[in-house]
């Protein structure tokens, strides 16, 4: 029997929505610090990109098998995306509380990727829930609930360690150790991580396959990892036209923003705060001002996406120009942070940067959810964010430290124009797609 969607209220979307604001602290503090802990373990700051290569190539493969797994599972009780949430909210709880006590650089990495895939786990069901559940006329509305909830929670866990120094928690350790400041603020972002996902999946009731018996009919014929393979496969061969131009779009997005968590701190801590040795008080302080100041960006996407709730509520937008704009935006503000003359500064830069951060996270999935069959919505949504890994896969396979390089010189604080070079040509690209109905709400 097919089910009429009915809208639902802002408590009730934010209610589905709160698990993110758990993983995006998971998100916050791996994209703020990692870095920070890899240069604390020794890394050189052109290996980092490298260091960082398991979270999306593990990220290429869970984000499908999630999805495809996630539409073809439904239970009377635990629902069809709930029991991916609090897998993942277990995995990512115990990967977050231990990364920041590797001891070297190996274990770092193995640490976090446990943690990326962990929050995958998690993340693509929660994207597919929204369209699951809300009618057309409120997924904007919708994926821009999630996108205020993920500002909320970046702001809150990028000023983590920062908030933790001056509660008198130290800041500073041994060569090779992580201070205690960072390892306090990743056990408050687990905590938070499972707490927040646990709420969704206590408040949130799912909808059932519109026909449940023609669900089970399928799900009985199509067994087997060769069976789930073969149609991911076909999935992808035929995914929308919509969907391959959002991919540009996408590319260019992540590509800049794996740029900014992998070289944001080595960047800014050298040429604004002149630090570079991570044993002392003056790297680990400007190291957690960084944090500060990225945090901004979240903080900025969260009234940003406020403003965009209230305007999708009331009156139609057009997605692609509002996010053409808004990565623009964002790019000027990766191009400013190689021009400023004082560290406050960076509150303007990182500003503009959460306008681009707030629509990415919104936009593009608005666009898409238009466009594909209901019943595929959780494996589409993986395979879409197969666009979100394969940049930051090339990125940290050498595509950034190449680039930077050849486009603007050897200084790690090009890595930031060259991350605003890179937004804008997303900006650009949404013009590449055309379709009304994924454009205009």
């Amino acid at each position: 029997m097919k089910l009429a969607k009915r809208k639902l209220s802002f408590w009730q979307i934010w209610n589905m929505s709160f698990g993110f604001l758990g993983i995006q602290f998971g998100f916050a503090l791996q994209g703020g610090f990692m870095s920070r802990i890899f240069q604390t373990l020794g890394a050189d700051k052109d290996a980092i990109p490298f260091l960082w290569i398991a979270a999306p190539l593990t990220g290429l493969l869970v984000q499908p098998i999630v999805g495809h797994l996630s539409d073809r599972t439904w239970h009377p009780r635990f629902g069809r995306r709930k029991p991916f949430f609090f897998i993942g909210a277990v995995l990512s709880t115990i990967a977050l509380f231990f990364a920041p006590y590797s001891s070297a650089l190996w274990m770092a990495a193995g640490a976090l990727w446990i943690l990326d895939a962990s929050i995958n786990i998690s993340m693509e069901p929660f994207r597919a829930l929204v369209a699951d559940k809300l009618p057309d006329s409120q997924r904007s509305y919708g994926f821009v609930v999630q996108t205020l909830i993920i500002g909320i929670g970046t702001w809150v866990a990028s000023n983590l360690p920062w908030l933790m120094t001056q509660l008198g928690v130290s800041n500073t350790a041994p060569a090779g150790v992580v201070p205690d400041s960072v390892k306090y603020a990743f056990a408050i972002g687990a905590m938070v991580l499972f707490t927040s996902i646990l709420y969704t999946i206590l408040t949130t009731e799912e909808y059932p396959p519109e026909d449940l018996a023609e669900f089970e009919k399928e799900k009985s014929l199509k067994k087997g990892f060769r069976s789930g393979f073969g149609e991911i496969m076909k999935n992808i061969a035929e995914m929308p036209t919509v969907m391959k131009q959002l991919g540009v779009v996408q590319f260019f997005s992540w590509f800049a923003f794996f740029t900014m968590w992998s070289f944001a701190t080595p960047a800014i801590t050298a040429h604004v705060f002149g630090a570079t040795d991570t044993t002392s008080a003056a790297y680990n302080d400007a190291a957690d001002s960084v944090g500060s100041y990225l945090g901004t960006y979240g903080l900025v996407s969260m009234f940003y996406a406020l403003i965009l709730a209230f305007v999708a509520s009331k009156v139609k937008i057009n997605r692609k120009l509002l996010h053409l704009v808004s990565l623009c935006l964002g790019g000027l503000g990766f191009i400013l942070i190689y021009f400023i003359t004082e560290p406050w500064m960076l509150h303007l830069c990182f500003s503009l940067v959460g306008i681009a951060w707030a629509s990415i996270l919104s936009m593009p999935y608005a666009m898409l959810s238009g466009s594909v069959e209901p019943k595929k919505m959780g494996v589409y949504m993986g395979i879409f964010n197969m666009f979100i890994v394969l940049p930051q896969i090339v990125a940290a396979l050498g595509g950034v430290n190449f680039l930077y390089k050849l486009l603007f010189g050897e200084a790690v604080i090009n890595t930031m124009l060259l991350a605003g070079t890179l937004l804008i040509l997303a900006g650009l690209s949404n013009l590449l797609i055309t379709d009304r109905h994924a454009t205009h709400d």
